[in-house]
């Protein structure tokens, strides 16, 4: 699967784990939290430390966070300076342009074809100003990505990004309580159902992200995992609407094909796939060596570098080393 997505919201414990866990693991998408701060302006419920030292802390917890659910993090240069009225006062504090140009990077550096927002551009002043700035970022650099006249220092690096569509994943938060929203007309929304239970794990995807939420510790945080049916919902707010609104990607192409190159590796993973063999999984290593080979000739680096991490990941697994 070659299809990436960036969440982005403002602190450490912001991010959706249920949406970042079933990204991750069930569409296998390459999947980031971008963290425009690192929560150095919060409190500390578990030892001394604040300012600096707690966005240590937290920036720990937020990698270990990741590490549960197989999503990565990123962050901005934004300083976390404790509440702010709206979204106005935040742009006015942050030194917005370093801070505009390290979402563009964010963009460039991991090429979603899709974007979600944590919060609502719409509402400053109705929540946490830090917020409502993350998504007004988000919202007005998405289709500027794609300019290389746009912070060209860092053409350097990576080359200009054009995602295809922008969310925002509301919930019944959003709209004042859960029966307010059981009552909105939810037509101009797609919904998932992140509620997939993986068997080999024993473990609900839900679980999971309960997990992962829980390593919030200096906050408080702790979930407790549920299994079964578990919607999230996302208002489309650039691009177009997939079509059978269930599947953030349908309509984007996120196979091999989309590669220059890359025509050569899928109909290997295809014949990997059909002959393998769960009780003799070091039979399929002959196969992964072929695919590694070939995916080392593709053109594009960003797939290429990640998806020979991955094949070699595989090869030590099925070798049992």
């Amino acid at each position: 699967f070659l299809g990436s997505v960036l969440y982005v919201a403002a602190h450490p414990d912001d991010e959706n784990t249920r949406l970042i866990s079933f990204l991750a693991n069930e569409k296998k998408a390459h999947t980031t939290y971008l963290s425009l701060t690192r929560g150095d302006g919060g409190q500390n419920l578990i030892g001394p430390e604040i300012s600096e030292l707690l966005g240590v802390i937290r920036t720990e917890e937020l990698l270990m966070a990741r590490s549960v659910d197989n999503g990565r993090q990123m962050f901005t240069r934004a300083i976390d300076f404790g509440y702010s009225k709206n979204a106005e006062e935040t742009i006015s504090i942050w030194d917005t342009e370093q801070v505009k140009a390290d979402v563009v990077w964010a963009i460039r550096r991991t090429r979603p074809d899709v974007i979600i927002n944590r919060f609502s551009h719409k509402t400053s002043g109705e929540t946490h100003g830090h917020h409502t700035a993350s998504a007004m970022l988000s919202f007005d650099l998405f289709e500027k990505t794609g300019d290389k006249n746009v912070h060209p220092e860092q053409l350097k690096y990576v080359q200009p990004w054009s995602p295809q569509r922008l969310f925002f994943n509301t919930s019944w938060w959003f709209y004042g309580s859960e029966e307010k929203f059981k009552k909105a007309d939810k037509s101009a929304l797609m919904s998932l159902d992140v509620g997939t239970y993986f068997p080999l794990l024993g473990k609900s995807n839900t679980e999971i992200a309960a997990e992962s939420r829980s390593k919030h510790k200096c906050q408080g945080f702790g979930s407790t995992g549920t299994r079964g049916l578990q919607l999230e919902y996302l208002e489309l707010l650039k691009g177009d609407m997939p079509a059978s609104k269930s599947d953030i990607f349908e309509g984007i192409n996120t196979t091999w094909s989309r590669v220059k190159g890359g025509h050569k590796v899928q109909p290997l993973v295809d014949e990997l796939l059909k002959g393998y063999d769960f009780r003799n999984p070091h039979l399929s290593v002959p196969q992964l060596i072929k695919i590694y080979n070939k995916i080392r000739e593709t053109k594009d680096a960003f797939w290429r570098d990640m998806k020979m991490k991955e094949t070699e990941d595989l090869i030590v697994a099925c070798s049992g080393l």
